[in-house]
């Protein structure tokens, strides 16, 4: 598989958010997606998610996936919010 940036599809702006957080609380994360590295650019997304989302709208990860056997490949944080379609493509 060629390089995979990870994206994170965040929620809606005026989402419900905990009471301390104030109108610019960062967005956070609604669901994290795996994209393949846009062409010549390892840093950066293409277009499309493995589940075939637009990644326009989205924000690059931190951090890159993990390259090690038996590592996830999204950030351990945002697990319970990981793309099913992606992850399972990954997974292949």
């Amino acid at each position: 598989m060629s390089e995979i940036v990870v994206v994170y599809e965040l929620e809606q702006p005026g989402a419900a958010r905990a009471p301390a957080a104030g109108p610019d609380a960062e967005r956070l994360p609604r669901r994290v997606h795996a994209a393949p590295a846009a062409p010549d650019r390892p840093d950066a997304a293409g277009p499309r998610t493995l589940c075939g989302k637009d990644t326009f709208a989205m924000t690059k990860a931190p951090r890159s996936p993990s390259r090690a056997p038996g590592e996830p490949w999204y950030p351990a944080a945002y697990a319970s919010q990981v793309c099913p379609d992606c992850d399972a493509v990954m997974e292949v």
